[in-house]
């Protein structure tokens, strides 16, 4: 099998660590002769689990569609049609290619096969009934298909941290062979360690041009050469089941051909880097032109109708959540209020969309004069060299530090998304201070609309440094989607009660 990688290998909604709690990538792989802890045991096991969670998913939605719709006592049609569902359920899920290994534990790409098994569903079963001149009850399908598709989605989402703990404890792990310039193998490296949940573990490296970084040297055996029989040789003698080429000028055309059909009889996957980072599968499509692959990247989706549907979902969730918490923030509202004096609000112009400022809305959280006390508190930053950060910081009231431990602080920041100057979703809203620092890569982050959470804030929050939280919120610019905003939200609630780099 030959795929295309970037940095992010479709999951662009995968956790990210602070990098105080990586631990190294030990130097030799892990011990493999357990069957349960080879890759294809643990994708195998995945793939059972996965589809007996889909078929409990539709039977429970089956069944209480069926009782809300008939009560106790369905027809015989209904009753089998109750029966049926579940298999047609999974039926429609393989049918969408979700229990193929390439999609199982990608996240984004994994709930979108579930969107299109939803669909597909619908389609088939509207296009049959319409055919044998039918009356299906609408109510049942209506009542079925949301039940199947979020109590499934739940399913897939336990799975997936099950999958990434097993591959964070060493287990199901893939032994990567890696070619290519030295400076592209330890680029590539640096993306195996940063996101080890992926399942690939390099054990060696070969290498042309200048010598491998010290650091990576040391954790893989390096082979100087790239030529189709090196290559070979290293696969045999490390037993690496995947080899993955950084974009090598020597290793390309016939010369990759032959070593794609020598990997094939090894039963050894090959996947190639085009040296693009940062870039998710879905703005990737080969095109195959006169004989040759062509890599098309898709532009980022910061305009069209996507966009439009993003805006009008952000005004009516925005809207909605606004009212239905009102007398939460009414609350708030008043034990700010009594327990501390000055405005309830904390009024600060940031920068929005396209570079335009506006007034971002928070909960005071902080005494009035909390802004003419920063100076002398700068010594004590804990903050990542642009924000500025106290863990314990004395300007925060009593109810504020309530407030900024489950976030509740930002809830005022539902009326700046009514109001269309904020998203749900999106980079951090930055300072104007920051911004007249920023390079023209941190500028992209202006493209869209910032958001009230995002990638930054469900992956560590205060405790990322800057270049990791700017690579964040440019990797969300450049690769959003609506399954990656639906992930991101859903993260939310977890880092949330976590409290992770909340303070």
């Amino acid at each position: 099998m030959v795929a295309e990688i970037g940095a992010t290998d479709r999951n662009v909604g995968g956790p990210v660590r602070p990098v105080s709690e990586r631990k190294r990538r030990p130097a030799a792989p892990p011990a493999r002769s357990a069957a349960l802890h080879a890759p294809a045991a643990v994708l195998q096991r995945y793939r059972v689990l996965a589809l007996a969670s889909d078929l409990v998913a539709g039977a429970l939605a089956a069944g209480c569609a069926t009782l809300l719709r008939f009560g106790s006592a369905p027809g015989p049609t209904y009753l089998a049609l109750t029966l049926l569902a579940p298999l047609l359920w999974v039926v429609a899920i393989a049918a969408r290619r979700g229990y193929e290994d390439r999609f199982l534990g990608t996240g984004p790409e994994e709930y979108r096969n579930l969107v299109d098994a939803a669909l597909l569903f619908f389609i088939v079963i509207t296009v049959v009934s319409f055919v044998l001149k039918g009356d299906l009850s609408r109510g049942l399908i209506v009542g079925f298909l949301p039940l199947a598709f979020v109590t499934t989605l739940l399913g897939r989402r336990r799975l997936r941290t099950w999958l990434f703990r097993q591959r964070l404890a060493g287990h199901g792990m893939h032994q990567v062979l890696v070619v290519g310039r030295s400076d592209t193998v330890s680029e590539l490296l640096d993306q195996f360690d940063r996101e080890p949940w992926h399942g690939l573990l390099p054990v060696g490296a070969c290498v042309t041009g200048g010598p491998l970084d010290p650091a990576r040297a040391a954790q893989v055996r390096v082979t100087r050469g790239t030529d189709p029989r090196t290559v070979l040789a290293a696969v045999d003698d490390l037993r690496a089941d995947v080899v993955a080429v950084a974009s090598d000028p020597d290793l390309s055309g016939h010369a990759l051909r032959r070593l794609a059909w020598q990997l094939d009889e090894r039963d050894v996957d090959l996947i190639l880097s085009p040296g693009i980072v940062e870039v998710a599968g879905p703005r990737l499509s080969i095109r195959p032109v006169a004989g040759l692959s062509l890599l098309h990247m898709e532009r980022p989706a910061t305009r069209g109708g996507r966009m439009l549907l993003k805006r009008m979902l952000d005004r009516l969730l925005g809207t909605g959540l606004f009212l239905a918490l009102s007398p939460l923030l009414a609350l708030i509202a008043i034990a700010i209020r009594r327990t501390s004096p000055g405005p309830v609000l904390f009024r600060q112009i940031r920068i929005g969309e396209d570079g335009k400022p506006f007034e971002m809305l928070k909960f005071r959280s902080m005494v009035v004069d909390a802004e003419d006390r920063r100076a002398e508190l700068e010594p004590e930053n804990d903050g990542n060299g642009v924000l500025f950060k106290m863990r314990d910081d004395p300007r925060v009231t009593r109810v504020g530090a309530l407030l900024r431990r489950f976030s509740l602080d930002e809830l005022p920041q539902l009326w700046n998304v009514v109001r269309g100057e904020m998203s749900l979703v999106g980079p951090r809203p930055p300072l104007p201070q920051e911004v007249i620092a920023y390079s023209d890569d941190a500028s992209r982050r202006l493209r869209v609309r910032p958001g009230m959470t995002g990638l930054w804030q469900v992956s560590g929050r205060s405790d990322l440094s800057w270049e990791e939280s700017l690579r964040l919120d440019l990797r969300y610019v450049d690769n959003w989607s609506l399954a990656l905003d639906a992930t991101i939200l859903w993260r939310t609630w977890r880092a949330v009660i976590g409290r992770s780099g909340a303070y």
